[in-house]
C-alpha cells in the first residue's frame, strides 16, 4: 500500500515545518512518509528541539533542508506553514495537492527566555491540533 508523502515548507525550515514533520512522523508515521524543507536553509532552532522533546519527540537529529532536495520526490501533499513560503513557493513541482496553513513564527517573538519558550509551545500545540483535526480515522489526510 502506498503511504502518501507530506512535505511541510516554511522559510527557514528551522521551527514550524520541523515541528510539523516531527509530529506527523511520530504520531502517524505508519500512514505517511513525512519531510520538511525551507526556501532558505538555516538550522533547526534549539527551542523547537526543546519543546518537541517535552512531548517525547526527538527532532535533534533533523537538519534544515532546501526545497531542491525534494524536486524529484513524489509528493502527495505540500503544506506551507508560513506566509513567506506560500508566496515564494505557491506551487511545488509534481505535488498532487498544495495546502496553506500559516502559523506565527515563534522565533520572531521578542521577550524573556520564558516568553520565547512559551511562544514555541503555543505554535507546537497549534500545529499538533491542526494535524490531528485533519487526519481522520484510518489515517486519511483530509484537507
Amino acid at each position: 500500500m502506498h503511504k502518501p508523502t507530506v512535505l511541510f515548507i516554511c522559510t527557514h525550515n528551522s521551527a514550524r515545518s520541523q515541528m510539523a514533520e516531527g509530529y506527523l512522523k511520530n504520531r502517524y508515521g505508519d500512514r505517511y512518509t513525512t519531510y520538511s524543507a525551507g526556501t532558505e536553509v538555516t538550522h533547526v532552532h534549539p527551542l523547537a528541539i526543546e519543546v518537541m522533546d517535552e512531548i517525547g519527540i526527538d527532532i535533534s537529529h533533523h537538519r534544515s533542508k532546501p526545497l531542491l532536495e525534494f524536486f524529484d520526490t513524489d509528493i502527495d501533499f505540500v503544506v506551507t506553514v508560513c506566509d513567506g513560503a506560500k508566496s515564494v513557493c505557491p506551487v511545488f513541482p509534481g505535488a498532487k495537492k498544495t495546502i496553506h496553513q500559516g502559523f506565527i513564527d515563534p522565533s520572531s517573538v521578542i521577550g524573556s527566555d520564558e516568553e520565547k519558550l512559551s511562544a514555541f509551545r503555543a505554535v507546537r500545540d497549534e500545529i499538533i491540533r491542526w494535524i490531528d483535526e485533519n487526519v481522520k480515522p484510518g489515517g486519511v489526510l483530509v484537507l
